[in-house]
């Protein structure tokens, strides 16, 4: 018989953390984040965790459990969030994942099968195919893939840089279409009874979220926290501070002292800093609608209007 698992989803800013704990608290639940930062330890504000008090009200898992410096991927990701599951029904409480990162949340549903992939190997490709796109640019990488991955042409577009070297390091690793394995594994069916929720909300409202949240990362301390992540010995190249607010504010914050007060930056600094915040505002504002896009393509969905709800 399959278990009951709950999924808690939507784009970000549009209330998931309160809905899920009502949602725990009323059903004998406990919450397992799967966002894709939260579980690093320190990245705190940019990551908009649960404040210590929601923590409390109720059990969580899968925040700060990794140590900042580690480039977690997802086959280890998934490992951790499986425990987790058969924790919960060990307790006799019912799983309820939290967030909104699509690709994770499909791992857990359907159980993906993670290929094997050598990092040492998995690294000399991947130099291999970026010292390509220098050279040669991204035309050729792109022919490349029609090539090697025909069916990967309808989805993945020339200007989606990143997800063309992916699949073509795919190939390369395991030599089969990364396409091929993606039908394979769109095909399984859940072993578990879920629930789906997805919460959304009128896109200007969600909009005006999303940038107040971001002003409000600011007022906390946001660059702060970046300097801080720097001085612990962090690059830009690492998995944690790739994530959207940290990634924009790394230059800024590594070329000056710990910042304290915005308001003791000279009047350069302020000019720089706004347009940092305005762009980590439209980085946020994009991310959360190819979110609500990969939500729309997914079965099973149960929609749930929040318009007049608080975060």
């Amino acid at each position: 018989m399959k278990r009951n698992l709950v999924v808690v989803a939507g784009p970000t800013a549009v209330g998931k953390t309160e809905y899920a704990i009502k949602f725990a608290e009323n059903y004998n639940g406990e919450i397992i984040s799967l966002d894709s930062v939260q579980v690093y330890k320190y990245l705190d504000i940019g990551s908009a965790k649960p404040s210590k008090t929601e923590l409390l009200s109720v059990k969580h898992y899968m925040i700060d459990e990794v140590e900042p410096n580690i480039n977690l991927n997802v086959k280890e990701y998934k490992e951790m969030v499986d425990h987790y599951i058969e924790l919960i029904y060990s307790r006799n409480k019912l799983p309820i994942l939290v967030g909104g990162t699509g690709f994770y949340i499909k791992a857990i549903l359907y159980d993906t099968d993670f290929l094997y992939e050598d990092e040492t190997d998995a690294k000399a490709i991947r130099k291999q195919i970026y010292e390509k796109l220098e050279n040669e640019g991204i035309d050729s990488l792109y022919e490349e893939l029609r090539k090697v991955d025909p069916d990967s042409i309808e989805k993945i577009p020339k200007e989606n840089v990143r997800r063309v070297i992916r699949a073509i390091e795919f190939y390369r690793l395991h030599n089969i279409p990364i396409s091929v394995h993606n039908k394979i594994e769109n095909k399984k069916e859940s072993k578990y009874n879920y629930k789906f929720y997805v919460l959304n909300m009128d896109r200007d409202l969600l909009y005006n979220r999303i940038n107040k949240r971001v002003d409000m990362m600011i007022e906390k301390g946001l660059l702060k926290e970046v300097k801080t992540l720097i001085n612990m010995g962090l690059t830009k190249d690492m998995n944690s501070m790739k994530s959207i607010g940290y990634s924009e504010l790394y230059d800024f914050c590594s070329k000056r002292d710990m910042i304290e007060n915005i308001k003791d930056l000279d009047d350069e600094s302020k000019i720089e800093l706004n347009s940092l915040i305005d762009l980590i505002k439209q980085h946020s504002r994009n991310y959360a609608k190819r979110q609500l896009t990969w939500f729309k393509a997914q079965k099973n969905i149960v929609w749930v209007d929040v318009n007049n709800e608080e975060e």
